[in-house]
Order: C-alpha cells, then sequence, then structure tokens
C-alpha cells in the first residue's frame, strides 16, 4: 500500500476518526484550546490496464503526494509495473491484459472475467472514497457501470475516445462517472456539447515532458551513426502483434529506400515491451533479409533520442506519434490490423483521421498509411517525400503548433488537484 504522510503522527484507527479527532492542550491558566487534526486519510483504488495508462496513473500518484504531502493516500488497484514502483498495492496485475483484437481477448476472456471480478469484490469490501479509472475503455466503463451502481464515486482519467469510436456510450459518461479528466484539447467541448458537465482539461502528461536529452551528434555517436546523414526511423509499436504486422511493411520501405539513396540510415526503435531477437526473428524471415542486415540499425530504449534526432519516421498509430509531435518530427502515422479486426472494429472508427496528431491538428499534418495502404513502396515515396527540406520544414512548424495545443506542462499535477479537490468535496 502507498501511505503519504507529513509527520510522524500516530495515524488514527480509522477515516471517521481523522475527521473527528481534537487535539486538547492545556495552558499554564488552565485555557483549554483545540485545534482539528490537519491530517486526511484517502483511500483510492486505481485501475490500469495499458502501459501508458500505468505510466500516467503512476505519475498521478506521484503528483498526489507531491501537491498534498500532509494527506494520507492508501492506493490498490490494477496496476502495472510503474504503478508498483510508485507504491500502489496490486490487486491485480494488468501486465498480462493489455491486449486488442476480438480474437485475441477472446483467447484470454477468462483471465479479464477473473479480474473484473476480483477489483469489485475488492473495492465493494474496502470500499474506498474513489476509483480512478486509467484509459482502458472496454474494461473500465463496464467497471464503473458496477462501482457506480454500489455508491462508489468514479473519477476517469485519460476520457475514453468516443468521440472517435462508439460515441453513444456518452450515456454512461453521464450516468457512471462523476468526474471526467481530459487530456486532448478538443475532449471536453466534445462531451460539454452531449451534456457531460463534470469533466476538465487538464492537458497532455507528455506536454513538457518529452525533450531530446541529447544533440544529434551525440546520439550518432554513441549508436555509430553518421550525423552528417539523414536519418529515418521506424517505429512499429509496443505489442507482439503490431511488430507481427507493421514491420514487415517497413522492412519492404527501407529495402526501398536503401535502392533509391544508399546514404540513408534507417534505424528500427524497439519498443521496452518487445526485444530485439523478436524484431531479428522478423528481419530473418524477410525475403530481403541478407540485404537489410547491412541497411538496418537495431535500437531498444531510445525512442525519443531516436525521434529527435531523425529528419523524418514511420510511426505506428498511437500515443508515439504525439512524441514524435511534441519532438516536432516529420512522421508518416502507419497501422495494420487483422483482417478481422480491421473489418468490425474499423467499421465503428466515425472520425476523420486515424492518427492523434492529426486529431490535435485538426488537419492532415502527418500522411495516414492504414491496413491495405500501409505497403513498403508507399511507405518508401511519402518518407522520401518528407526528406525535400521545404516540405520538411513546414510539416515541423505545423507540428510547433500541435504541440501548443496539447497544453502547458504539469499535466499531471493539475489532474491530482482536480482529484484532491473532488475527495475533499465527497468527504
Amino acid at each position: 500500500m502507498l501511505y503519504f504522510e507529513a509527520a510522524a503522527i500516530e495515524p488514527p484507527s480509522s477515516k471517521s476518526e481523522v475527521r473527528s479527532t481534537k487535539f486538547k492542550v492545556l495552558s499554564s491558566n488552565s485555557l483549554l484550546l483545540s485545534f482539528a487534526a490537519v491530517a486526511e486519510h484517502f483511500q483510492l483504488m486505481i485501475v490500469a490496464g495499458e502501459p501508458s495508462g500505468d505510466a500516467h496513473a503512476a505519475a498521478l500518484v506521484e503528483c498526489l503526494r507531491a501537491v498534498a504531502p500532509e494527506v494520507r493516500f492508501e492506493c490498490f488497484g490494477a496496476t502495472g509495473p510503474l504503478m508498483r514502483s510508485a507504491g500502489v498495492e496490486s490487486i491485480v496485475n494488468s501486465d498480462a491484459l493489455a491486449i486488442m483484437g476480438i480474437l485475441e481477448v477472446a483467447r484470454v476472456l477468462p483471465r479479464f472475467v477473473g479480474a473484473f471480478r476480483k477489483l469489485k469484490a475488492t473495492a465493494i469490501a474496502r470500499s474506498p472514497d474513489a476509483v480512478v479509472l486509467v484509459d482502458w475503455p472496454e474494461f473500465n466503463l463496464r467497471l464503473a457501470t458496477t462501482l457506480h451502481r454500489r455508491g462508489l464515486k468514479v473519477i476517469y482519467y485519460i476520457s475514453p475516445q468516443l468521440w472517435a469510436w462508439r460515441p453513444r456510450r456518452v450515456r454512461n459518461i453521464k450516468r457512471d462517472v462523476d468526474l471526467l479528466l481530459s487530456i486532448l484539447p478538443f475532449e471536453a467541448e466534445w462531451y460539454r456539447d452531449r451534456g457531460v458537465r463534470h469533466v476538465a482539461f487538464v492537458g497532455h502528461p507528455l506536454s513538457g515532458e518529452v525533450k531530446a536529452q541529447q544533440s544529434r551528434e551525440e546520439f550518432c555517436r554513441q549508436n555509430s551513426l553518421d550525423p552528417g546523414r539523414p536519418i529515418i526511423s521506424f517505429l512499429p509499436g509496443s505489442r507482439h502483434k503490431e511488430l507481427q504486422r507493421i514491420l514487415p511493411p517497413m522492412l519492404d520501405a527501407i529495402h526501398e529506400i536503401s535502392n533509391a539513396r544508399s546514404d540513408i540510415q534507417s534505424l528500427v526503435i524497439v519498443a521496452p515491451s518487445r526485444s530485439i531477437p523478436e524484431a531479428n526473428e522478423i528481419i530473418g524471415r524477410h525475403k530481403d533479409a541478407p540485404a537489410l542486415e547491412n541497411v538496418v540499425t537495431l535500437l531498444q530504449g531510445q525512442m525519443r533520442g531516436a525521434l529527435a534526432s531523425s529528419d523524418a519516421a514511420a510511426v505506428a498509430s498511437g500515443t508515439a506519434t504525439l512524441e514524435a509531435a511534441l519532438l516536432e518530427t516529420p512522421m508518416i502515422v502507419v497501422y495494420k490490423e487483422s483482417a478481422i479486426n480491421w473489418h468490425t472494429l474499423g467499421r465503428l472508427i466515425t472520425v476523420e483521421h486515424y492518427g492523434l496528431v492529426n486529431l490535435v491538428a485538426g488537419e492532415r499534418v502527418a500522411v495516414e498509411l492504414m491496413q491495405n495502404d500501409l505497403t513498403g513502396p508507399r511507405l518508401a515515396a511519402e518518407l522520401l517525400t518528407l526528406l525535400d527540406i521545404d516540405q520538411n520544414n513546414s510539416v515541423r512548424k505545423k507540428l510547433h503548433d500541435v504541440a501548443r495545443r496539447l497544453g502547458d506542462p504539469g499535466a499531471s499535477k493539475r489532474a491530482a488537484e482536480h482529484v484532491l479537490s473532488a475527495l475533499r468535496e465527497w468527504t
């Protein structure tokens, strides 16, 4: 469990005791003085199921400690490694639940059902002051309904992207969520237009956090690259299925690019959740494997350094596109799903753009190559276009505006302040 305390005061035995305890001091003239105890105690159940949600939740917990060092917080829930490092008690380990796709989820459905039941039972038994649900809408919206009916207060952080697909679920938000915290600039207005009044835009947690930690020259020196030659980075995603589906057409593009321009350096950035051997296995099965071995550089754990040093990038649709935008790296947004997932889920998407960077910009800043449009020749051609100096500079200016729209730094702190304010109001 996680405890935040401002002073070495023996904690009361219950929340009711915290609110009623008074300390009495008898002065020399027998005047009795009393003052209310400052020590507050809040219980929070926090539920995150994706790596990005785990990171945002952990940052939220740390900011709660920073904005209210006098408050004692007891936090438990569904956790990833970062939440556990922040001291959140793990009722459910969510590492193995970060799965996308109809078939993928169906195969491990008992695991999801078990996690849901365990969280529900724990919430009912421990009756936290609030349940904080972080992203993960397919799971968390159902949990919100179940727990809100039990009388628990529900806070939703990283609001569900209902504006993109299945917008009718906004009625669930109106009914089952007491406070909705949005991280994208257009979301709050979208929700308000549909009758959700308890919504606040706090800014994106990445704003102010994504920076180049080293110069291009230093990055190249560390990775045996030539800073005088163009660099293109390829980010195929953090899930196993994404690597399997997106990396092959990226390799096709790398082969095309190397044939067109031998001066270009191609980097494949392997996500921390994947491994270099995993990527090497896919490269080894590629039809142009022998040639690719000489032109592909595999890197892991250096995404921001690579993006900051790149002239252009191909980025799997998701949060990474915003990181590239914050670093002002011109990009092509790509994605490829299984045929059944694309046919079933793709038809539910109602927005004009798929990429977050384009949604925030309100225009097509980055070319999007989705599903059947993601081919080696097409991707290679688009990336080579981005290397044109005038085109490159034009895109960088637009990405600078996207970064500005994501809000000022300190989103996690603002979210923590909203959470603390709501807790004090409700208790």
